[in-house]
């Protein structure tokens, strides 16, 4: 198993984290770069797993620091899914957020079975307004 190195907050290539998506499963769109790249500098809290010099995971968070954080996209890369990297993108996380912060995440259907695996409990009162574009 492969020794894995998180950081926090340290600048990515917007093409290794377009290619850990596609290589996850999660749906983002991929397609246009630079939203991915303005994704990743708007959100004020990102933590990256890499193996070596290969980016290999990714979690964006927006917090306020305070009281939420929401977990806007955490990604595996399909070769290295199933070793525990997603849930350590989690844990580093929570810990950048401290006790006092809720961490929330809108799942992806196909994801609905592992987030109950890692701590988190299914909400019955969200709401969401979809984006147009």
């Amino acid at each position: 198993m492969p020794k894995i190195d998180y950081r926090l907050n340290t600048a990515l290539n917007t093409f290794d984290i377009i290619r850990v998506f596609n290589n996850s499963g999660i749906t983002r769109p991929t397609q246009d770069a630079a939203r991915i790249a303005l994704m990743f500098a708007n959100a004020n809290v990102v933590v990256s797993a890499r193996d070596g010099d290969h980016l290999v995971g990714v979690a964006r968070a927006l917090s306020d620091f305070c009281y939420c954080c929401y977990l806007s996209d955490l990604a595996v890369d399909h070769a290295y899914q199933r070793q525990g990297i997603g849930d350590a993108l989690i844990t580093q996380v929570r810990h950048a957020m401290g006790d006092g912060v809720s961490l929330i995440l809108l799942s992806a259907p196909g994801a609905m079975g592992y987030y109950p695996k890692v701590g988190f409990t299914a909400a019955d009162n969200a709401f969401v307004i979809k984006r147009q574009a």
